[in-house]
């Protein structure tokens, strides 16, 4: 198989980039390349990228004196890498036109419930505050809406009695990283 190139944005501590990496190392993800890693701010995650020499970008909004110019320059830099994937990972931006324009049909997110419900960035706290006895993880095609592309895959788990909101998520990234690597997988094997 031919390399099957990914850029993967984060903003956070990049747990999700790691299971990538872990599942390239372990051959989980035979054939699979990050190229690059962009952030929209000095994430911690970016360690992980640097630590194998992955280049890495941080491509800040208030850098810019607008919005659709920061769309364009994350367009700008994403292709320079030809990716095969942009796989958002933990990113908390939505994506304008620029983006999408150029790598429509070729970007992923994941989501930590199970949608169509509770999109937005709180959907763990909106399921138990809704009263959910199962909730979980999705993995979407981005479009131009908020959580709101086509559904790729979902995986779901039970809710557990008095659950707090952060135990709850981290059962749910556990899922969502696994996921995350298995509709990758899937994409490598099918270009």
């Amino acid at each position: 198989m031919n390399d099957f190139t990914c850029v993967v944005f984060i903003s956070g501590t990049g747990s999700n980039l790691r299971a990538i990496l872990e599942a390239i190392d372990s051959g989980a993800l035979a054939g699979v390349r990050v190229a690059a890693v962009v952030a929209d701010l000095d994430a911690p995650g970016l360690a992980f990228a640097r630590e194998r020499d992955i280049p890495t970008h941080i491509v800040a909004l208030a850098d810019y004196d607008s919005r659709e110019d920061w769309d364009r320059a994350l367009a700008e830099c994403t292709g320079r890498y030809a990716p095969d994937l942009v796989v958002l990972a933990g990113f908390m931006r939505l994506l304008g036109s620029p983006m999408l324009e150029a790598f429509g049909g070729r970007m992923i997110n994941t989501h930590p419930a199970l949608l169509p419900a509770f999109p937005g960035a709180h959907g763990v706290r909106d399921a138990l505050d809704y009263g959910v006895k199962v909730t979980g993880a999705t993995v979407i095609e981005i479009d131009e809406g908020v959580d709101t592309g086509a559904i790729i895959d979902q995986r779901a788990l039970t809710v557990q009695e008095g659950e707090s909101e952060e135990a709850l998520h981290e059962r749910i990234k556990v899922i969502e990283r696994e996921m995350l690597v298995d509709v990758i997988a899937k994409r490598a094997r099918t270009q």
